[in-house]
């Protein structure tokens, strides 16, 4: 099948029904693998999905310049997402920095390495709590004008930096973790950006993997893959998690389908102005994704769900204290 396009927001975007986050084919996912990740782009292109996630830190760098090579002449068949908002010291991030000046000159650099001479959204990755976002969205204004970046979008954002950045310059997405264990965003954002008219671009869409059924315990995961220190994999809070993710199964054999299409497919009925962004680095993967899109949920399908995975039947906080810190809640 072929993806079909959504509008993300009132502002013009129009993008694939289901994106392609690329931050795990150059980080926290275990090794790269470089040939079947430009496979991958090349395959998702075919198919349709061809909103393509990522950021100058992951990597750091090195997956803009994946992109850039994997791309070439296939530039306009795509939307390119990328961030700005760190700042990076000896390859790690050291920090926010949402500076006039220093988003400027990662938007310079952003725009070399992905080989373009335009970005299609660009999102702030994390609020500056030292910046007024004001003048970030002023910033962000100015490249437009300039016709380096065509939509801004915002990440990880709350209500109040929402409107504010919103009234300088219109805001199209804001990127958040939602899912079906990741509710977070029900109670204030949502309302909000219904109101506002932007569109939602989940990131983890499928909880890091856990409701693809095949999640095992932090520490059955290799060193260097984000999920081995991921709270919800670990001890009774992994045991929790399982548990409550097995309506997904039960829901995806009565469709003949993965766990991970119901997932996906959930996220696709909650509103025509949801795009997720399930990440992979292998061709398989994104076709079984591309494939939720197909799949029709019932009303007491998306009850069940909604119930047996509402927040408080998920077991452990979503990120350490450290990581939630960058969290504009």
């Amino acid at each position: 099948m072929r993806l079909v396009s959504r509008k993300l927001g009132s502002q013009g975007l129009e993008v694939s029904a289901i994106g392609l986050g690329c931050m795990g084919m150059s980080q926290s996912y275990g090794p790269a693998d470089e040939a079947e990740s430009i496979a991958t782009l090349h395959r998702a292109i075919e198919l349709g999905c061809t909103f393509l996630d990522t950021a100058e830190v992951y990597g750091p760098y090195t997956n803009e310049a994946l992109l850039g090579r994997a791309l070439g002449a296939k530039r306009a068949e795509v939307t390119i997402a990328t961030k700005f908002g760190f700042r990076i010291e000896a390859g790690k991030i050291a920090g926010t920095d949402s500076r006039p000046e220093h988003i400027r000159a990662v938007v310079d650099a952003s725009l070399q390495r992905l080989r373009t001479d335009y970005i299609d959204l660009l999102y702030q990755h994390r609020v500056d709590r030292n910046v007024p976002i004001e003048d970030v969205a002023g910033t962000v204004a100015e490249l437009a004008r300039a016709g380096k970046v065509h939509y801004f979008g915002l990440s990880e954002a709350g209500v109040g930096t929402i409107r504010k950045a919103h009234a300088v310059h219109p805001v199209s997405a804001v990127q958040s973790e939602y899912s079906l264990w990741e509710r977070n965003l029900e109670r204030d954002v949502i309302p909000l950006l219904r109101e506002l008219g932007i569109g939602l671009v989940p990131f983890s869409p499928l909880g890091r993997g856990f409701l693809t059924g095949g999640a095992k315990r932090a520490e059955d995961y290799p060193a260097d893959d984000f999920r081995r220190t991921d709270p919800r994999y670990q001890g009774s809070n992994y045991d929790a998690n399982v548990a409550a993710a097995g309506i997904v199964a039960e829901i995806a054999a009565a469709h003949a389908a993965k766990p991970g299409q119901i997932a996906l497919a959930w996220l696709l009925h909650k509103s025509p102005a949801i795009v997720p962004i399930p990440g992979t680095k292998r061709r398989s993967y994104l076709e079984e994704n591309v494939g939720a899109a197909a799949i029709s949920l019932s009303a007491q399908d998306m009850h069940s769900l909604d119930t047996a995975l509402s927040a408080d039947k998920i077991a452990g906080p979503r990120y350490s204290e450290a990581m939630m810190a960058l969290v504009d809640r």
